[in-house]
């Protein structure tokens, strides 16, 4: 099986309502797909979402790279030589994240399709069946208690409440939801690097002593502040995650050895691929440091690859893949069936994908 074709095309998808965080604002999800194609007629697919504020990397540079750099370097290689491709895939050009972890899913894909094994079962085939949350955007607190009361009757039991805005309003935000959804319901925080330390400290020990019960908040400082991530991390109750914080290995390893967080945010987007996202886990589990398996606003075919891992690994115990979710449709034939707040994995091999529709050529 070798690879004998790259293509790349993009879809749109209008989002069910429109996704908002400390960061941007979105109303369709536009999703670049790799098609990786073989000599035996296999095609291996894909993902990268422009998320340029998060990842630096906008549509139009991730198909540069894949067209122009890192694809020829793998073009003619034999799928079986598959460490060999994925160490070239990341070595070919520094930083353009989503580029490679296009490349890398879609070899992944083809990997499992070349052995008949479901990605799930590659990466260690601990359950097929995971439960993620659900993000609710930042808005006015009776909006958002609104939404969150929406999300809990349509079946989920964790949310994940996007603040970062006008931090005077996120006690209201939180407290409103929490009062509307009850005391069963887990609630998640995400800044997206909108807070102070100081500012962080003061707002998440306000919500301790309201008694919240607020499960973990995920990135309350700016990103490259790694000491004031530490300064929250050391001086609140409620667990502390990195998320932007933490892209490759390397700012996973400073990190762990600093101890600035309590958990961990994988990202395919973020680590370039599935083997670099892998090789986070396995950093953090010996550690002894949980993980969170994340995702951009993306389609179904990063939601399908990230869930494998996911549902392999027993360090990653919580799960925010709820993209696929949150669009009006979805045009990608096979790959992962949310039954209320869970994913299922397909036993198809490799990802499962059998097709996109309305894929226009990029």
């Amino acid at each position: 099986m070798k690879i004998t074709a790259i293509e790349i095309g993009k879809i749109a998808i209008p989002l069910k309502t429109p996704f908002i965080t400390a960061l941007r604002r979105v109303d369709v999800a536009e999703d670049l797909i790799v098609c990786v194609r073989t000599d035996d007629g296999h095609v291996g697919y894909g993902n990268a979402p422009a998320t340029v504020v998060i990842t630096g990397d906008s549509h139009e540079s991730v198909a540069a790279a894949v067209k122009n750099t890192l694809g020829p370097q793998i073009i003619g290689m034999d799928i079986d030589d598959r460490e060999e491709i994925l160490e070239r895939i990341q070595k070919g050009m520094v930083h353009n994240t989503s580029a490679k972890a296009a490349l890398d899913i879609a070899v992944h894909d083809l990997f499992g399709q070349r052995y008949g094994m479901p990605l799930y079962r590659f990466f260690g085939g601990r359950k097929q069946r995971i439960a993620s949350d659900l993000t609710i955007s930042v808005n006015e607190p009776a909006t958002m208690a609104a939404d969150a009361q929406k999300a809990v009757a349509a079946g989920y039991s964790h949310l994940k409440l996007k603040v970062g805005i006008e931090p005077r309003l996120d006690f209201k935000r939180v407290a409103a939801i929490r009062k509307a959804v009850g005391p069963d319901i887990t609630i998640r925080l995400d800044a997206n690097q909108g807070w102070k330390p100081k500012e962080a400290i003061r707002l998440i020990r306000r919500m301790e002593e309201a008694g919240l019960d607020i499960e973990l908040v995920e990135q309350p400082v700016a990103a490259a502040d790694f000491d004031g991530l530490k300064e929250v991390t050391d001086n609140v109750m409620t667990d502390i995650m990195a998320d932007e914080a933490a892209f490759s290995t390397r700012d996973v390893f400073r990190l762990l050895s600093m101890r600035a967080c309590d958990l961990i945010n994988i990202k395919l987007m973020k680590a370039g691929g599935l083997a670099p996202a892998a090789q986070i886990a396995a950093m953090a589990e010996a550690s002894g440091v949980g993980c969170m398996m994340g995702c951009m606003l993306e389609s179904k075919v990063g939601i399908t690859a990230a869930a494998a891992l996911s549902a392999g690994k027993g360090i990653i115990i919580k799960n925010d893949l709820d993209a696929a979710d949150l669009m009006a449709a979805d045009p990608i034939r096979g790959g992962i069936t949310y039954e209320k707040d869970e994913l299922l994995l397909p036993d198809a091999p490799g990802l499962g994908i059998t097709g996109v529709e309305g894929l226009h050529t990029h």
